[in-house]
């Protein structure tokens, strides 16, 4: 497996553990900056490479009445600032092809939502920037799927290609991890993958208007991840899950991510060794 390299962080292949962490959505400059800032502090000391995620825009919310974001200017303004003062690599998704070009002029990696994974035309556009593009897996998608969503990335010369476990659907309103499939990726790709511990608990559409969660569960989930193989780890993370605008229910508390990340590191130093 060849690592993807992100400003000089390579995520894949024998390197430390990488985090993507961040709140799900944008809702306003100071409070996005200062968690960036909590989280770079954090990983700085701790010696982990770390790429901050905000979304300018959740253009796949469960209700239209649901907040999605502050949109793609004011979002790449904000994100462009965390980038540069924080010294920072970002991410963050892009739901359409006309959003490509201002969002490659500012991020780090292009991020496609599962749901649009298998958009060709999205795929290509975000390919032929040349940036990175992490593609998170569907939920209706299994693991070996993928093989030919990376195909369409690579037919325009694009290799820079990250894949993202968050769950496969069982029944309804529920998502199962299987943890065979970070494995399974890695082995057909050549890809580094991301497990996603955050949304792998969500619980979609599963309080009504938005979806529910359960947060308790995703340092497990995470844990299981890195032993399994995992290349990074993904975490949304809020100071105040309950009162956050979006995917509240499964997001990390912020005070709690320290020791998370302390023990995903460790675990990933362990297999290192081998």
């Amino acid at each position: 497996m060849d690592p993807v390299n992100i400003n000089g962080i390579a995520v894949g292949g024998s390197g430390p553990l990488a985090l993507i962490a961040g709140p799900c959505v944008i809702e306003d400059e100071t409070a996005t900056f200062e968690i960036a800032a909590f989280l770079k502090n954090i990983c700085t000391r701790l010696g982990i490479p770390f790429i901050f995620k905000a979304s300018y825009d959740k253009a796949n919310r469960t209700s239209i009445n649901a907040y999605r974001g502050p949109g793609l200017a004011r979002g790449l303004e904000i994100l462009s600032r965390i980038r540069s003062e924080l010294d920072i690599p970002v991410l963050s998704d892009v739901h359409a092809v006309s959003e490509i070009k201002s969002a490659a002029a500012v991020l780090d990696i292009l991020q496609i939502p599962a749901f649009l994974c298998r958009q060709t035309d999205l795929l290509l556009a975000a390919a032929r920037t040349g940036k990175p593009v992490n593609i998170k897996k569907a939920q209706f998608l299994a693991p070996w799927d993928m093989i030919h969503v990376v195909e369409k990335v690579r037919s325009v010369g694009n290799r820079q290609i990250l894949l993202t476990e968050r769950g496969a659907m069982f029944g309804y309103n529920n998502l199962v991890a299987d943890m065979r499939s970070i494995s399974i990726m890695q082995q057909q790709t050549g890809c580094p993958v991301i497990f996603d511990a955050t949304h792998s608990v969500q619980l979609p559409g599963g309080a009504g208007g938005s979806s529910a969660g359960q947060r308790e569960y995703a340092p497990i989930l995470a844990k299981a991840a890195v032993a399994a193989g995992a290349d990074a780890i993904f975490l949304e993370v809020h100071p105040e899950p309950e009162k956050a605008l979006s995917d509240g229910p499964n997001s990390i508390r912020l005070e709690d991510v320290e020791a998370i990340v302390r023990q995903l590191a460790a675990i990933k130093n362990v297999l290192n060794q081998d």
